[in-house]
């Protein structure tokens, strides 16, 4: 499941400045949080060595970025100690060793300008990263991290299976919808849109040129007519427990 549906059904968005050093990045794992001192990444260092296997970084600069946090040397570090990927709120740099490493890593740019490695920081402990909304984001270790092409998003633990159940069910009413436009069917009427709202509708030009009747179809009888017309079509997989699968009963700062 992509950052955007997660984000639709519960999932908090990071801010919209971070992006995947290199294209199809992407990754879902626990939240080890970092934060760092301005101009200094000695605490993402301590957390490459300290943090659980399997799990990503979650890295707060503390509102400097403008230097490389993250270079090759930790993307190297970080990929062979079983690091799943870094989220950072700083620039990066090193951009063609992190690709070759194909180490996930989600920043707000790219620096030449070094940080330092003396001056402290945290590591395992709650941070506040920019998000997309005006409160900045709390993450805590725990919290599901997933990140792709589209974004970061957040997913607080204690409420991973719910978003997962209900972003199943979005992803499900989506593809039906898709499916539908596939076979020729307009947004506006499966959608239920009002495109009157809009200058230089010429009115009907989409139902008149299809027969249609009109009438917005409902996502309920969408659904209602896709099982219907079932048969001879590919069997839905069977829906896993999403808290079997990604034991979001996670318990410890």
């Amino acid at each position: 499941m992509g950052t955007v549906a997660l984000a639709r059904c519960g999932g908090r968005p990071f801010g919209t400045h971070l992006f995947s050093v290199w294209p199809g990045a992407a990754f879902a794992a626990t939240a080890f949080p970092v934060r760092c001192t301005p101009g200094d990444n000695l605490a993402i260092h301590v957390a490459v060595a300290q943090a659980p296997p399997g799990s990503a970084l979650v890295v707060d600069v503390a509102g400097e970025a403008e230097y490389g946090y993250v270079d090759e040397l930790l993307a190297v570090a970080a990929s062979t100690r079983g690091v799943r990927g870094i989220v950072l709120d700083g620039c990066v740099r090193d951009i063609a060793a992190i690709v070759r490493c194909e180490l996930p890593v989600f920043g707000a740019g790219v620096a030449v300008r070094e940080a330092g490695h003396e001056a402290g920081g945290s590591v395992g402990r709650q941070i506040s990263m920019t998000a997309g909304g005006p409160a900045p984001l709390p993450v805590r270790r725990g919290d599901w991290i997933v990140a792709d092409d589209d974004g970061v998003v957040c997913l607080p633990r204690g409420q991973v299976g719910s978003i997962i159940t209900e972003t199943l069910d979005s992803v499900s009413r989506e593809r039906e919808i898709i499916d539908a436009v596939y076979a020729g069917e307009s947004t506006l009427e499966l959608l239920g849109l009002d495109p009157s709202r809009v200058a230089g509708w010429e009115g009907g030009g989409e139902r008149s040129r299809r027969g249609g009747t009109g009438r917005s179809r409902t996502l309920g009888a969408l659904r209602d007519a896709s099982v219907r017309g079932a048969e001879g079509r590919p069997e839905a997989r069977p829906r896993v427990s999403p808290r079997s699968a990604v034991g979001d009963a996670y318990r410890g700062d």
